[in-house]
């Protein structure tokens, strides 16, 4: 066991071995295989929630931990954090963003309120539940919109991944925290909508 716990792709191997076990499991007591929507929707909500966990994650990680802790590292040790982890966190950041948005409208499609979500229920009319994810699917374009198109571009002159001068790197570090912060602040509604929908009728 610890073999397989030294390795990070071994472990994830193990773990998608063990979700697919009690995958099997679950289905076989509940009554057997069905290639339905209902069975393609439980799996494309189980990969919309991982990679809305590996997104939210690696938001929060950057906003209470590497951000508010980049002062207090010593500036021979700063560089460790912008060449090594800074561009693997943001790689997986940036993919888990786009990966969250594609499993939820093709979960929102299969369960056939994506367009009253979308057009929040002025369009063909909708209930209190899609218009409720509707809100938290806005919401999360927006912050995935922010992520493409904002932060990832501006973190790429601050991190020195293009040529830029020392001011060009300052201005697009704030620029990127500042979004990267509206992005943390509008998680929370949006974590709140996507909840609470689940709850409604």
């Amino acid at each position: 066991m610890s073999n397989i716990l030294k390795s990070l792709n071994l472990t994830i191997i193990a773990g998608i071995i063990l979700a697919i076990i009690l995958f099997i499991l679950m289905y076989s007591l509940s009554g057997g295989w069905f290639l339905d929507t209902y069975f393609f929707s439980a799996i494309f909500r189980y990969l919309h929630v991982l990679s809305g966990v590996m997104w939210i994650g690696l938001l929060w990680y950057f906003n209470f931990v590497q951000i508010p802790n980049m002062p207090k590292i010593p500036d021979d040790q700063k560089p460790a954090i912008s060449k090594v982890i800074a561009p693997a966190t943001l790689f997986w950041f940036r993919w888990a963003a786009l990966s969250t948005i594609i499993t939820g409208l093709i979960v929102a499609y299969l369960n056939g309120y994506v367009n009253q979500a979308m057009t929040l229920g002025l369009i063909g009319g909708g209930d209190a539940k899609s218009i409720t994810i509707g809100i938290g699917m806005w919401l999360g374009i927006i912050m995935a919109y922010n992520v493409w198109m904002i932060i990832w571009p501006n973190q790429k002159i601050a991190l020195g991944m293009i040529d830029a001068e020392a001011d060009q790197k300052a201005k697009a570090a704030r620029t990127a925290m500042l979004f990267s912060r509206t992005n943390t602040l509008l998680s929370i509604p949006m974590l709140l909508s996507m909840v609470s929908a689940q709850n409604l009728f």
